[in-house]
């Protein structure tokens, strides 16, 4: 809406010859009331021919917009985003949830415990299942056996390399030539890759975690660590949330326990775990399904009119497990290692003494257990973004204007798949990737 503003000019007679100087005056009153709306105001000097003399007078134009409740602003997604720097190694992982939070439940939980206090605890800290929860759990499992099953079909059809000398992997005919390896020898390669064959588990890391029939019983010691079964720690949370599967049994609880403090007063006494399943011949079990190990082998190359069909939905079972695991994740404690890659679904960390990383010898090789993220159980695992896998390779001089995506998003984009829109900022597809000559030539 546009509202032209009145204006009384002095010193000005329109019928006298010649250019005079005009003082033009402002009237807030001949404006009406603007409400909440911002006024902007413009003024401007201009000569004007009215017939034969010129006018020489300074206008003044006022217009107003409504004003947005930002309350109601519309949160588009973001042109372009850079990832999260990588964590130093020297240091450990910054707390998920802030230490002052952390510092006031343990004085919280300190003081009831003082008076005798049990503290009140909602499923499934109570050791009782979230009922809501089972069918999404069920749906991460169904999503994770479609997921390992598309991947590997994948495989045949897409080629993808990874570096014999660290965990970098590409999607592409070739691999690149950006140097960033961070292999024990890369100096010696001017720290470039030394591609190989790749598997799916360069796209999909697998992150394992123990077994446990009872999540509040016996933790687990170093010395009893071969006593439990390592499964992928997605597999454990959905168990812990209500999955049933016959060869991983886990304690159903009907009443919930109690606690003062940290202490476990009541837990329903202790059950005999039943003996793991390490010996089992997975090629003749259900459990085959779970397991990425060989899954290339039991799942022959599609066909190809297939493979676009087989892409899409290996993305969408992408999305279902990593959108469920976020919501077990925010109910179901899962814990993981400051230091390592280490994580354990349940209560409390286990007490195996496995940590290599950066002074493990001050912990005894003792996990740092803190509250885990969703990034780590279910690692987004990034990777340079190809936009023609069968152009020339990427090079490091052209590495700011690459984009990057998670290795399962290529994999399936690559093959035929449509681009989730939370992926697109990431991977900077409006961005013109110049020359290697033009690229000292652009600001």
């Amino acid at each position: 809406m546009l509202q032209a503003a009145t204006a009384a000019t002095s010193l000005w007679n329109p019928s006298q010859r010649g250019a005079f100087p005009g003082i033009t005056e402002f009237k807030r009153s001949q404006i009406p009331s603007m409400g909440s709306y911002p006024l902007n105001l413009k003024f401007e000097h201009k000569w004007l021919l009215k017939g034969r003399p010129l006018i020489a007078g300074t206008f003044l134009c006022a217009h107003h917009r409504p004003r947005q409740d930002p309350k109601h602003r519309k949160h588009g997604i973001p042109q372009n985003v850079d990832l999260p720097p990588a964590l130093p190694k020297n240091k450990k992982k910054p707390y998920p949830i802030p230490f002052k939070k952390i510092l006031q439940a343990a004085r919280k939980r300190k003081k009831l415990a003082e008076q005798g206090i049990e503290m009140p605890l909602e499923p499934p800290k109570n050791g009782l299942l979230v009922p809501d929860l089972i069918p999404v759990a069920y749906e991460v499992v169904d999503a994770w056996k479609i997921l390992i099953k598309g991947l590997a079909q994948l495989l045949h059809v897409i080629p993808v390399h990874g570096c014999s000398e660290c965990s970098g992997v590409h999607v592409a005919q070739s691999g690149h030539r950006i140097q960033d390896c961070q292999g024990s020898t890369s100096a010696k390669r001017r720290s470039i890759h030394s591609w190989v064959k790749g598997s799916i588990n360069d796209v999909l890391i697998p992150i394992e975690s123990y077994h446990l029939y009872d999540p509040f019983g016996r933790r687990i010691t170093h010395e009893t660590r071969f006593d439990y079964d390592r499964i992928p720690a997605v597999i454990e949370l959905c168990i812990q949330a209500g999955v049933d599967i016959p060869e991983y049994p886990s304690r159903r609880r009907t009443k919930p326990i109690r606690m003062i403090g940290k202490k476990i007063i009541d837990r329903g006494g202790y059950v005999e775990e039943p003996k793991p399943w390490c010996s089992v011949d997975f090629s003749s079990s259900s459990l085959v399904d779970l397991e990425t190990c060989g899954a290339s082998v039991r799942h022959p190359p599609p066909r190809l009119e297939d493979v676009p069909r087989i892409a899409q939905e290996t993305m969408n079972a992408y999305n279902v497990v990593r959108s469920g695991v976020t919501k077990l994740m925010k109910k179901y404690t899962v814990k993981a290692c400051g230091y390592c890659s280490e994580v354990h679904v349940g209560p409390w960390g286990h007490n195996a003494k496995l940590c290599g990383e950066f002074k493990h010898q001050w912990r005894d090789g003792k996990h740092g257990w803190q509250d885990a993220t969703v990034d780590e159980v279910f690692p987004p695992n990034y990777i340079w973004h190809v936009r023609d896998p069968k152009g020339p390779p990427l090079r490091s001089a052209l590495k700011r204007y690459y984009g990057k995506a998670p290795a399962v998003v290529e994999l399936c984009m690559q093959a035929g798949a449509k681009i989730p829109e939370k992926y697109k900022p990431m991977m900077r597809l409006d961005i013109i990737v110049p020359e290697s000559e033009e690229a000292s030539l652009v600001a």
